[in-house]
């Protein structure tokens, strides 16, 4: 089991790693809008859902993957009535890649975030 850990994404926040690859798989953990700085974004569920993929992005990258290898998403949201919003910024990163993917909304969020995703990739 290989851990994934990188600066171009916030550290975990608790004992835990950004992710971690098994065999051919990388298994993120949830990534929420925090800077690498461990700074919380400013603005709404757009901002925050594009610094998510930007966090996405840095910990599949370091595990050698992509988001176009990307087999399963799983996204928690604050607020049902934001997924037209975020499926939108979502679409945007996926283009026409499809994973599958699942959407929960949930009661709190760490940080009192609006956004959080997690993803399952095949390493490269």
């Amino acid at each position: 089991m290989g851990i994934i850990n990188t600066k171009k994404a916030p550290q975990a926040i608790g004992p835990y790693s950004q992710g971690v690859v098994v065999n051919n798989l990388f298994y993120s953990s949830g990534q929420i809008p925090l800077t690498p700085n461990g700074e919380l974004v400013e603005g709404g569920v757009i901002e925050q859902t594009h610094q998510v993929f930007n966090n996405l992005e840095a910990v599949l990258d370091e595990a050698g993957a992509s988001l176009d290898t990307v087999v399963k998403a799983t996204v928690f949201i604050k607020d049902m009535n934001d997924f037209p919003v975020i499926n939108e910024v979502y679409a945007e990163y996926f283009g026409d890649h499809k994973p599958a993917r699942s959407c929960v909304e949930v009661a709190r969020l760490p940080k009192d975030v609006q956004v959080e995703i997690e993803v399952i990739a095949l390493v490269k």
